[in-house]
């Protein structure tokens, strides 16, 4: 059944992209363990969320942008097409900025050139995608997978973590306005929209619709969706934990560089250079999955395809652009994840409801449990993102 896994790794890189490290590394460092009950919570989303967009592909073998897009009048399906343009926007820019972050780090590469490169490399993956097929594209994003989490996760073995500290962060609570700007933050860098968009592509790309082996090929997609998902929930963690227990309270952890400047102070040069490598990683696997899932969603809500390597030259420029204007990196990444936490319900109401209607999905329908949990599932995230809009909105008066 191993063959049949795949989809969820490639989607699970939008999990672990460079603006989860923004956020991870920003929430411990400021908040110590507080905070680790969100990513243990927005874990325990993603593994449904996931299922259900890549249940959503085997069994109508569509996308879930092809199947809203058949659904919908033009007005309200090219309004929907700009909020995911949007978001996919947002996506690019932390994901092309935490690469370019990254050869700054390890290779004094300045950032503007950094994302130029960034986006060359990027091209270059997708070119596997287009001329090899699927298959390999997966095998090489898995194995940036690998390197990223062997990056991130270096580090925490040689950190004094307070477990019994990271225990009791497990419990629900914010700490001020700007703890749950962090956790809008955190939860937008892990339910990612555009991984919910593109999941549902990449399992109906791989497997098509077989009705006959359905429940052979869901079964299989359950242990690929919690396996990645297992992986990616660590990593985040992880980072978290790395930065409670080795960046709390310690001048400069304010942005990436620094960050990285004092793990290296802290655990050794050896440790920075490798956490140095797991973004780099992650900038370069999420960029190109980003792309990916930016052209399902055009081909499906459009009806317009085209070229990935055309889309990715185009998408690149607003990166470039804020970029050059010099504004902050680690902020405009934490920032550019809370926009894709307001992004998560345009995303999430449709697929639930899409997945509960029963003409569309057969015996394959939610259940009356799974109907339950999803609708729980959207209610935390629009109550989250419904506090930070108020709380963000009371601060700035």
């Amino acid at each position: 059944m191993s063959w049949l896994w795949g989809p969820a790794f490639v989607a699970a890189i939008a999990y672990v992209d460079p603006g989860n490290v923004a956020a991870n590394l920003t929430a411990g460092a400021q908040y110590g363990y507080l905070l680790v009950w969100v990513l243990a919570l927005a874990n325990g989303m993603a593994v449904l969320v996931q299922y259900l967009s890549a249940k959503a592909g085997l069994v109508t073998g569509r996308s879930l942008p092809e199947l809203l897009g058949d659904r919908m009048r033009r007005a309200p399906r090219l309004a929907y097409w700009a909020q995911a343009e949007l978001v996919a926007a947002a996506t690019d820019l932390a994901e092309v900025l935490g690469g370019a972050i990254a050869l700054e780090i390890l290779f004094g590469v300045p950032l503007l050139l950094g994302g130029l490169i960034m986006g060359v490399v990027s091209m270059l993956l997708l070119s596997i995608q287009t001329r090899r097929g699927q298959r390999p594209f997966e095998f090489v994003i898995m194995g940036l997978l690998l390197v990223l989490t062997l990056g991130f996760m270096a580090g925490l073995f040689v950190s004094h973590v307070s477990w019994p500290a990271a225990i009791n962060g497990l419990v629900p609570r914010f700490h001020g306005a700007h703890s749950v700007l962090l956790a809008a933050s955190m939860l937008g860098a892990t339910v990612m929209p555009h991984a919910i968009y593109v999941h549902s592509a990449l399992a109906r790309d791989r497997h098509g619709a077989h009705s006959t082996e359905l429940p052979r090929l869901l079964r299989a997609t359950r242990w690929d969706v919690v396996s990645s998902m297992l992986v990616a929930g660590a990593v985040n963690i992880g980072m978290l934990l790395l930065a409670a227990a080795s960046l709390d309270g310690v001048a400069g952890t304010d942005s990436i560089q620094g960050a990285n400047a004092a793990i290296g102070h802290a655990l050794g040069p050896a440790v920075a250079v490798l956490f140095a490598v797991g973004l780099l990683a992650s900038g370069l696997a999420s960029t190109s999955v980003g792309c990916y899932a930016g052209a399902a969603v055009m081909a499906g809500l459009l009806k317009v395809r085209i070229p990935m390597l055309a889309r990715r030259a185009v998408t690149l420029i607003p990166a470039l652009v804020v970029i050059g204007t010099g504004v902050n990196p680690t902020w405009a990444l934490v920032l550019s994840q809370v926009l894709l936490s307001l992004g998560i319900p345009f995303a999430l109401i449709p697929l639930v409801l899409l997945t509960s209607e029963h003409a569309l999905m057969g015996k394959f329908v939610n259940s009356g449990f799974m109907k339950i949990l999803a609708w729980i599932v959207v209610g935390l995230i629009v109550l989250l993102n419904v506090a930070l809009i108020v709380l963000t909105a009371i601060g700035a008066t």
